[in-house]
């Protein structure tokens, strides 16, 4: 099915998300469209969805033009989404989620057909390798599992085009990998892609054509062969630093030190096992390993959210094991929840007060108990502008942002105050070149203005250039601790437990 957008325009209020934009996407392609976050290009999709109503322009699909009430009429023609956030029901199985706004039903009692349901999962998986059970319950399955369930829904309605929205945003480099793979068989199925995103590498590998959006508005296209500074280029409209500027590191005393941490779950598994590490003042120590080794225990161990079962941690030489997590805090650390929208922010709170909700009883943020709400909007006003956050507003709340933008909210308020330690828990999970290159330059800054900095990323590419140690992981224990010119192949085979390096 062919796709086509003609001058696609969509307002909220003052704000233009989408300016006469228009993409023409063939069956059979990958149609990539890059662009910073708040750019306007899930705005566009949204549109294509039916979930927005545009003001402007025109849908065609094989060279007819439609009119999309609702999400309902959209999978009617043909098109399936995948959204960043899954729109999944968890304690539901997947062959139930699947079904789910499309039931079908049997005999005379109209008993659900689940056997229907479970075959269907089980043709499409079989097709295209997805390997996923369709009795098994969603909130079971890792990420990477719940995505493909999202694209088997999508599939199951005979979708021709599917647009997938930031698909690789909460994935692993593994995981990354296997859903690429995924969109070539759909693409060499015959099926249209429209893919969203942010990541050069990415477009590079899996897409067709690239379109670039700015601010709303088409600056350009571009063939996959174009090189990553100029697709940067494009996207962000100056120059952009693909490789992250710091001087070696001159590492001082010593102000994390974690000696012989365990954590045992409340089913018994252990989740941790005798970590040990030292992160000196004016260093970066990157943790790196595959998601679910491991390293979110160690970040909410140190920060007092799970109990340690045995181990402790000591900031400047002091027991910070038993504290409570919000004088962990104040005692110096600032904390990058690698989930944003449960650990980092109040999704109903405006931006204002998301960026001092870990201070917001002190001066000059409160009175004698009493908000101050001049000295709240100041100080956001002036974060919103340094961290470059897209809102038309600093009353906006935070569930109006996107993801990447959402992100600039919790960077900005855990670097805006003086650190004696920055933990950063995948810190560019979902944010843009430009953006990455930002956050990039404030952790360098953060080490060289004396603090001592532990960052945990799935991103290899982000742990050998911002690091000037690396820790790597697996199932719950340290197995080396190498220098950043490690290669990429030595750090796979370590994150895998097929190799040890000498702790550098």
């Amino acid at each position: 099915m062919k796709l086509e957008l003609r001058g696609i325009t969509k307002r909220f209020g003052d704000f233009t998300a989408n300016d006469r934009i228009s993409i023409t996407v063939e069956p059979g392609t990958v149609h990539a469209l890059l662009g910073e976050n708040g750019a306007g290009k899930s705005t566009l999709m949204n549109v294509l969805f039916g979930l927005y109503q545009a003001d402007e322009g025109e849908v065609l699909l094989d060279d007819n033009v439609v009119r999309f009430a609702g999400p309902g009429d959209a999978m009617a023609a043909g098109i399936g989404m995948v959204h960043q956030h899954f729109m999944l029901v968890h304690p539901f199985t997947v062959a139930e989620n699947v079904m789910l706004g499309h039931e079908v039903v049997r005999g005379p009692a109209r008993l659900l057909d689940l056997d229907q349901a479970r075959n269907n999962v089980r043709e499409i998986s079989d097709r295209f390798g997805f390997h996923v059970d369709p009795d098994a319950v969603v909130e079971d399955l890792p990420v990477g599992s719940q995505q493909r369930v999202e694209i088997i829904k999508a599939l199951s309605r005979r979708a021709e085009v599917l647009i997938l929205d930031e698909p690789t945003a909460v994935l692993t480099p593994q995981e990354t990998d296997e859903l690429l793979a995924i969109v070539r068989q759909l693409r060499d199925s015959g099926t249209a892609v429209v893919l969203i995103t942010h990541k050069l590498r990415e477009v590079q590998e899996i897409a067709d054509k690239i379109t670039v959006i700015r601010r709303g508005k088409v600056v350009g296209t571009a063939l996959p062969t174009a090189s990553r500074e100029e697709l940067a280029s494009l996207m962000v409209g100056r120059a952009v630093s693909m490789t992250v500027d710091k001087a070696p590191a001159t590492p001082g005393d010593v102000v994390l030190s974690v000696k012989d941490l365990t954590y045992v779950d409340q089913f018994g598994v252990t989740q941790l096992d005798s970590v040990s590490f030292d992160v000196r003042k004016g260093e970066i120590l990157a943790i790196a390993g595959v998601q679910g080794n491991g390293q979110t225990e160690i970040t909410e161990a140190i920060l007092g959210k799970i109990p340690a079962t045995s181990g402790q941690v000591f900031l400047d030489g002091d027991v910070i094991t038993d504290l409570p997590i919000k004088d962990v805090l104040m005692s110096g650390i600032g904390f990058v929840p690698e989930d944003r929208t449960e650990d980092g922010l109040v999704a109903g709170f405006s931006i204002a007060n998301n960026l001092v909700l870990d201070i917001f009883d002190r001066e000059p943020f409160s009175k004698n108990g009493v908000l101050r709400p001049r000295a709240i909007a100041e100080s956001a006003e002036k974060n919103v502008a340094q961290f470059d956050v897209r809102t038309t507003s600093i009353g906006a709340t935070a569930a109006s942002l996107s993801g990447g933008n959402q992100q600039k909210v919790v960077l900005a308020r855990e670097l805006s105050r003086q650190l004696k330690l920055l933990i950063a828990s995948q810190p560019t999970r979902g944010l843009d070149v430009g953006s990455i290159e930002f956050v990039h330059s404030r952790i360098v800054a953060e080490r060289d203005g004396g603090a001592a900095v532990l960052i945990v990323s799935s991103e290899l590419d982000e742990v050998s250039a911002l690091a000037d140690r690396i820790a790597v992981m697996f199932h719950g224990r340290i197995v080396g601790i190498v220098g950043p010119e490690t290669s990429r192949e030595t750090l796979g085979l370590m994150m895998a437990g097929a190799s040890t390096e000498v702790s550098a």
